[in-house]
């Protein structure tokens, strides 16, 4: 009997173990023959996890288009039957659990397709995840004694399907290399970015984005050791791994950049064993503190970023300068060996991969390396921006507290800055680097990063104060905070009889929410464009006033006034008097009221697919109002009497007929908003007060300069053209921009802005039209990358302005100020645009 039975259990076990496929068995097809849709990914993986005892699936979210997020985890049946302790004990190691942790097993995250058309990388997934499960692969078994590895398969499903569907739509049936054939190009907005064409890879520090954000909730509940980021890069390219090339962010510590090379040197003997070719320590820098390789190393991780030539272009196959074809399966293959050699490294190296985690946190949260050690944020007077940082600093497990009162305090001040003298109150926040995310508060909050070489890949600075709008000062020193922080209930609204108007601030992005809502609602809002006092208060331009006058016909008036305040948490006042103490009565025509407007924003071809998808995401997920998307090669066939209000992003895409009829809408009464590179179409055109040089001479001058410059980039060897060419660029420079509080471009937005300077455009001042944003002086530079030939020229020069146009108005928008949407202080001037600028 018991013969019988072990006969019977062998059989059993054998059928289980073949019962596993791998991926081309399941699919039905070999790897490289086609591009997966992305829920047979997820059927793929599903199989994995009902088939194998030591795979599981953690679904973490789903996309913007209701698509799953998640990730396939696997190890040895012994660490998989542990696996809450490991992933606990991995927190202990960070302080951000307490406790002293049993295990040393290292943790090993890759994500593959964070940009939907660099395809290549799931299909990469799903053949390296099965390597490393398959229970006949003895070698593996060996690997996962010791290391977890989780894999997220396809971190943009909504980008990866956007391509996928398109490509099997154009892909010949006979493989076509040819680049001029219709399926090696892209149409308008590509695959790459997530619904709101976002870049999701930029978005990790940020967590604008719903399939970012639901990430890294599950990224703090690991916290790897090890995070290898796949991309694709250029057709032309070869294949790019680690180690980084400059300029390496200071914070990153010697480990890192030791095991960086570990990692190089495994994957290059594997490529050099194959004849491939690829290249280290170039182009991929690791400073900007949101991509999927420099978040993780400011966490603490080895973050790597790994790039196959190919990319979205090369489909299935193309020929690239060579003339050699780069096919899918080549591509898949590169991939999935790099994906291999991180497996093999993180096994070999895991106790050590434990122990240096703990080393960097202990390390890091006892004595902070960088200049600055402790931010003071002032909180009087801005609660509500106060508030969105706050926010921000939750979701990345920054830990802060209140101030208190105290003098004698100096630090640098980041409004001018310099360093000054100040003093705290009870309102105010302190944030120290003396925590468990020491570092990536530090590089959050850092007024400028370091830079090695000022050629970088992204933007050099971008410190929270200024995103936020909010004064703060940086300290050498330690600050412990007074008390910790304790968020105070929001006091509901409860309003007692029927008063003649309810009085809102305008300061905050949730205040354009709220305003949004009232007009959806049906409800008439006013804003006061004179400062005004009353009932022994303040307040300033731009303030909203809901009166009872022009809204008796509402019905539940005071109810929907109310209530749309306490779900935004804005603190309403009351008054029962249209008669001021100061200012403008309330019955003046100083006091306008906003029309809820109908706003078109122009898409497609010719447009910056980036910043039409910041102006998309501002509408419907934060401002939450009606805006209907025009296709600009299509303007010629539109009535855009229906619209009161249409953006223009950023690109060049307005001419002949189209832009003789935006013009013509204009003069008719429309209001025009152009975003950084769209106002170069309006630019030295005759019947237009825009230049780029309020003189002749100047145009001349600087004409001269430019042609000074050619001369030396000719004369300069070849490979320093390129450093030459960034002396005419900007990458992410601060400059405080004089704002007129008297215009509505301004209200609520201060006296000075801090602008994020991404592009080299230089207008004069309007003489005709409103200059409402200027830098007048050099001085107003304050941090960030700025070519010294391109520095100059900032000097005097309108930032935002609008100029009228017949009975309308353009409005410029030189800077964009919902920069990648974090940039949450622009969002105000924005809104302003929209809504208040009449």
């Amino acid at each position: 009997m018991r013969k019988i039975y072990a006969l019977f259990l062998s059989l059993l076990i054998s059928g289980f173990a073949l019962a596993q496929q791998s991926p081309d068995e399941f699919l039905g097809y070999k790897a490289g023959e086609r591009f997966t849709p992305h829920h047979r990914v997820v059927d793929y993986f599903e199989h994995l996890a009902s088939t194998l005892p030591n795979v599981q699936i953690k679904y973490y979210g789903e996309s913007v288009e209701h698509r799953p997020l998640f990730v396939a985890i696997v190890s040895s049946a012994e660490n998989i039957q542990n696996l809450d302790q490991i992933r606990t004990d991995n927190l202990k190691r960070t302080g951000m659990l307490e406790g002293s942790p049993s295990t040393k097993v290292a943790i090993n995250w890759m994500q593959y397709n964070v940009h939907g058309n660099e395809a290549v990388a799931t299909e990469a997934a799903m053949m390296t995840f099965w390597e490393v499960a398959n229970p006949n692969n003895s070698e593996a078994k060996e690997w996962l004694k010791n290391q977890v590895l989780i894999v997220d398969p396809c971190a943009n499903p909504d980008g990866k399907d956007r391509y996928t569907v398109w490509y099997n739509q154009k892909a010949n049936k006979i493989l076509q290399p040819d680049p001029q054939s219709t399926e090696h190009s892209e149409p308008w907005p590509g695959g790459r970015p997530n619904h709101y064409m976002m870049d999701l890879n930029r978005d990790w520090a940020w967590q604008t984005q719903a399939e970012t954000e639901q990430r890294i909730k599950l990224y703090h509940e690991w916290m790897p050791h090890l995070f290898v980021d796949y991309h694709e890069q250029g057709i032309n390219e070869p294949f790019y791994f680690a180690p980084a090339a400059k300029p390496v962010h200071e914070q990153v510590s010697p480990f890192q950049h030791e095991f960086q090379e570990i990692y190089g040197r495994n994957t290059a003997a594997k490529f050099d064993a194959n004849n491939w070719q690829y290249f280290t320590r170039e182009r991929f820098d690791l400073l900007y503190p949101s991509y999927g390789d420099t978040y993780p190393m400011y966490n603490g991780a080895i973050g790597m970023t790994i790039e196959k030539g190919g990319s979205g272009r090369a489909g299935l196959g193309m020929l690239n300068a060579l003339g050699d074809t780069v096919t899918l399966e080549e591509r898949i293959i590169h991939q999935h060996t790099a994906g291999i050699s991180a497996v093999e490294v993180t096994s070999k190296n895991a106790e050590r991969l434990a122990e240096e985690f703990t080393n960097y946190f202990k390390s890091n949260s006892t004595n902070p390396r960088a200049k600055y050690k402790s931010f003071v944020i002032k909180g009087e007077g801005q609660p509500d921006r106060l508030a969105a940082l706050l926010k921000l600093l939750d979701k990345n497990k920054i830990s802060y507290g209140f101030a208190g009162n105290r003098s004698g305090l100096r630090g640098l001040d980041y409004n001018t800055g310099k360093s000054a003298s100040f003093s705290t109150t009870d309102k105010d926040i302190i944030v120290n680097a003396y925590q468990p995310k020491s570092v990536l508060t530090q590089v959050l909050f850092e007024p400028e990063a370091t830079l090695e070489d000022s050629i970088t890949y992204d933007i050099t600075s971008w410190a929270l104060p200024y995103a936020y709008g909010l004064q703060a000062y940086a300290l050498e020193t330690k600050l412990d905070a007074a008390k910790s922080f304790e968020k105070s209930a929001f006091e509901v609204n409860i309003v007692e009889g029927t008063p003649l108007a309810y009085i809102a601030p305008w300061n905050a992005t949730k205040h354009a929410k709220y305003l949004g809502a009232l007009l959806k609602a049906g409800i008439r809002a006013r804003v006061a464009e004179y400062p005004f006092e009353i009932n022994g208060q303040s307040y300033n331009a731009g303030t909203l006033l809901i009166m009872r006058n022009g809204n008796q016909w509402v019905a539940d008036y005071d109810k929907k006034v109310v209530d749309l305040a306490n779900k935004f948490e804005i603190k309403l006042t009351t008054s029962n008097t249209s008669y001021v103490d100061k200012g403008k009565d309330f019955g003046s025509s100083d006091v306008k009221v906003i029309k809820a407007p109908n706003v078109a924003v122009v898409g497609g071809s010719g447009t910056s697919s980036l910043n039409f998808g910041e102006i998309w995401y501002f509408f419907e997920q934060e401002l939450d109002y009606p805006v209907t998307i025009l296709e600009a090669d299509m303007l010629g066939r539109y009535d855009l009497s229906k619209y009161d209000v249409l953006i223009l992003p950023s690109g060049n895409y307005l001419n002949g007929g189209n832009f003789t009829k935006v013009m013509d809408w204009v003069k008719a009464g429309g209001k025009a908003i152009a975003i950084e590179g769209s106002v170069g179409m309006f630019s030295d055109k005759e019947g237009f007060n825009l230049s780029r040089f309020d003189t002749e001479e100047e145009k001349k001058a600087q004409q001269k300069a430019d042609a000074e410059i050619q001369k030396i980039e000719r004369l300069s060897s070849f490979q320093d053209r390129e450093r030459m060419g960034i002396s005419t660029s900007a990458a992410g420079a601060i400059f405080e921009v004089k704002m007129d509080q008297t215009h509505p471009l301004s209200f609520g937005v201060g006296e000075n802005y801090y602008t994020l300077k991404n592009n080299g455009r230089r207008y004069a001042y309007l003489t005709n039209g409103v200059n409402v944003g200027t830098i007048q002086s050099l001085d107003q530079y304050r941090f960030g990358f700025i070519g010294n030939k391109l520095k100059p020229q900032m000097n005097q020069s309108m930032v935002y302005g609008m100029e009228y146009q017949g009975r309308g108005k353009i409005v410029y928008l030189v800077d964009n100020p919902m920069f990648r949407s974090f940039w949450e202080a622009g969002k105000l001037i924005m809104a302003n645009a929209i809504f208040i600028v009449q």
